[in-house]
């Protein structure tokens, strides 16, 4: 069990996260510049309001989002909400003025925000960014499910297609259109979907 979980740790920090900050403090930036060293975090994108960071997350992803609140146009919590509650679900850290905390804390929860009080100490900071990962590690590992049951969906989809052609063109029965592809996958030693690619191309 130890071994599984430093293994895990080990991987987190071989990890590259790509950073969207979203601050208008000078102060603030500088400092976490420093909490986000290279090469361990690449990009780190600062821009200094919501407008700004809509339109940076248009233009490229990132792997997760850290907002400091108040900023020129906007709190950031909504545009928090709406990151955490869409169809990404991208980790989002906000940093808020301690006052305002206990008053945000269900809104945020409820929304998927982690959500931490100003002012954050060097400790705190860590810890949030440790949630922040262990998050986009959770949504990678749901993201490469998700891939591997389309993909699989995709190759079950263009089997029966080139089994219909050799159905209709080579006049086989089912099953021994099913068997065909199969025997010629093994033959060969491709995959069942590199059969079924080369039979649409020949008589689709």
């Amino acid at each position: 069990m130890p071994a599984n979980g430093t293994g895990q740790g080990e991987r987190l920090r071989e990890r590259v996260y790509g950073v969207l900050l979203v601050s208008s403090s000078q102060s603030f930036n500088r400092t976490m510049l420093d909490v986000f060293p290279f090469p361990s975090y690449d990009p780190v994108e600062i821009v200094g309001s919501v407008a700004a960071a809509e339109r940076a997350l248009e233009s490229r992803s990132f792997d997760f989002v850290v907002v400091n609140s108040p900023l020129p146009d906007s709190d950031g919590i909504r545009f928090c909400a709406d990151i955490g509650c869409g169809p990404s679900g991208m980790p989002v850290l906000l940093m808020i003025p301690g006052e305002q905390y206990e008053e945000t804390a269900d809104y945020a929860s409820s929304r998927g925000i982690f959500l931490l009080p100003k002012p954050v100490s060097r400790s705190a900071l860590s810890t949030g960014l440790q949630w922040m990962a262990s998050a986009r590690e959770r949504l990678r590992m749901t993201e490469s499910k998700v891939q591997s049951v389309e993909e699989k969906m995709n190759e079950i989809r263009l089997v029966n297609r080139a089994k219909w052609l050799l159905i209709s063109q080579l006049q086989m029965s089912e099953p021994d259109a099913h068997k065909y592809i199969g025997k010629q996958a093994m033959d060969r030693c491709v995959t069942r979907r590199a059969v079924a690619e080369e039979i649409i191309r020949t008589y689709g």
